[in-house]
């Protein structure tokens, strides 16, 4: 008798004593400490781990490249559907759990598989195809400048919250169709909710209620935004279908740009390969971009995937509705695939974007996002250097995202404000009110508010 695709009967004895697990969240994990952790985890257990993700909630860490691979493409033996997770369904995870924001079931495409999974991807891709990406990237150079003028006369600036933080919020908030003051209150809310503490459960429904409103206006008052196309989509998502799957492009676009962006400058500020030639060296900003995702991606780890059936897998024995978190960074580090040496660059095999059917879909408009906002910043701040010892920076405590708590820098004086026409726009070279050769003014209507919150 033929045994289904990727099929490892349970071995003797399955379902015997769960080996002892080792707490995946808490104050005194960050994105400095993570790495030791994975490595005692792969050490101890192989690449799968037993940990708990909040207290009394357990699961499996994939750390190993291969496993994850699996685990993220097969959907035979794992679903991305939460209402299969058994200790959820045994009453087992208290309501007001700060893991729940997470992987509470949803109507988004996160959540869904097969079909269900292809109908609401079908329709977010095409949102996502929509977007112009020579007008997105002189939409962020424009914002990035107008934020930039900002401090630049400063001297020093934490571009965390002065650059980082603001600029995917001015761009995402545009593209969903956002305007400022409800898309600050949102970032507010995600960056709650994405602490992992009991306010968690309350930041959710905030969020919720932010985009509720905008998808009221946008079923009536349509406009070229991602959240219109997608409520009137050939595939005629519900508009609880539309709210989950923006809830969980932004919480995943907006944090993980900021990250990514902030991470990418400190490579470059920080690692004697980048700040040896800044403007000018073989490294290039697309290197450090494929550093960052290989090295610190932002998403350390992805929840979740759930075991249809009792299976060995890892090494483990696997229970039918386990927890399996996906250790995208662990398995970036897997010696078992890594090069001597680690990544070479270039190379973008890594997994920072997931894997299998649900493959980040947005990972083009976000790397245009973040090279352009790092270009803007190194042209027009070239002598920009930590105004820090890089050890004193100092990470995000979070088993889900890694990113910088902050990034002071300081410089001694701004170039002009228009940058030449990397996308073939314009070669101006304006003073900061004017528009140069094919620049928008700054602080032009096009992009009122674009020096932040």
């Amino acid at each position: 008798m033929a045994t289904p695709h990727g099929y490892s009967p349970p071995p003797p004895g399955f379902g015997g004593r769960r080996p002892a697990a080792t707490a995946l969240y808490g104050p005194h994990l960050d994105g400095g400490s993570m790495p030791a952790l994975y490595e005692e985890l792969r050490g101890t257990y192989g690449p799968v781990a037993p940990v708990t993700v909040a207290p009394g909630v357990e699961a499996w860490l994939v750390l190993g490249h291969r496993e994850l691979l699996r685990a993220a493409g097969d959907e035979q033996d794992f679903s991305h559907d939460p209402r299969r997770w058994n200790t959820l369904r045994d009453g087992r995870v208290p309501p007001d759990s700060p893991i729940l924001p997470y992987v509470g079931w949803r109507p988004a495409l996160l959540f869904a598989d097969g079909q269900q999974h292809r109908r609401m991807r079908a329709a977010v891709s095409d949102a996502l195809a929509r977007i112009d990406g020579h007008a997105l990237r002189r939409r962020v150079r424009s914002a990035a400048e107008e934020l930039i003028a900002s401090f630049a006369g400063h001297g020093g600036a934490d571009l965390l919250p002065r650059y980082a933080r603001r600029l995917p919020l001015l761009v995402i908030n545009r593209l969903l169709g956002l305007d400022e003051r409800p898309g600050r209150r949102l970032v507010q809310a995600i960056g709650r909710m994405g602490a992992a503490t009991a306010d968690s459960a309350r930041a959710s429904r905030r969020i919720n209620a932010i985009l509720l409103a905008l998808i009221e206006e946008k079923r009536y008052r349509p406009g070229d935004d991602i959240t219109s196309a997608l409520l009137h989509h050939p595939a005629r998502l519900t508009e609880e279908e539309v709210l989950h799957n923006l809830l969980v492009m932004f919480v995943v676009g907006h944090q993980s740009t900021v990250d990514w962006i902030a991470t990418t400058l400190c490579v470059l500020l920080c690692e004697p390969a980048f700040r040896s030639s800044p403007t000018s060296g073989h490294l290039t900003a697309d290197d450090a971009l494929d550093l960052v995702l290989w090295r610190f991606p932002p998403t350390q780890n992805l929840p979740a995937r759930y075991a249809n059936r009792d299976l060995l897998f890892g090494g483990q024995s696997i229970g039918a509705g386990d927890m399996l978190i996906l250790g995208l960074a662990a398995a970036n580090a897997d010696p078992a695939v890594l090069p001597p040496g680690g990544p070479a660059t270039g190379n973008r095999s890594h997994l920072a974007f997931g894997a299998g059917p649900h493959t980040c879909p947005a990972q083009d408009p976000a790397r245009l996002i973040t090279r352009t906002a790092v270009d803007a910043i190194r042209h027009h701040l070239p002598d920009m250097e930590p105004a820090v010892e890089p050890s004193q920076l100092a990470w995000v405590p979070s088993p889900w995202r890694r990113g910088l708590t902050a990034l002071p820098v300081r410089f001694t004086g701004p170039r002009p404000f228009c940058i030449p026409g990397t996308d073939g726009t314009g070669t101006g070279t304006g003073t900061g009110t004017g528009t140069g050769d094919g620049h928008r003014r700054l602080g032009s209507a096009g992009d009122a508010g674009a020096t932040g919150p």
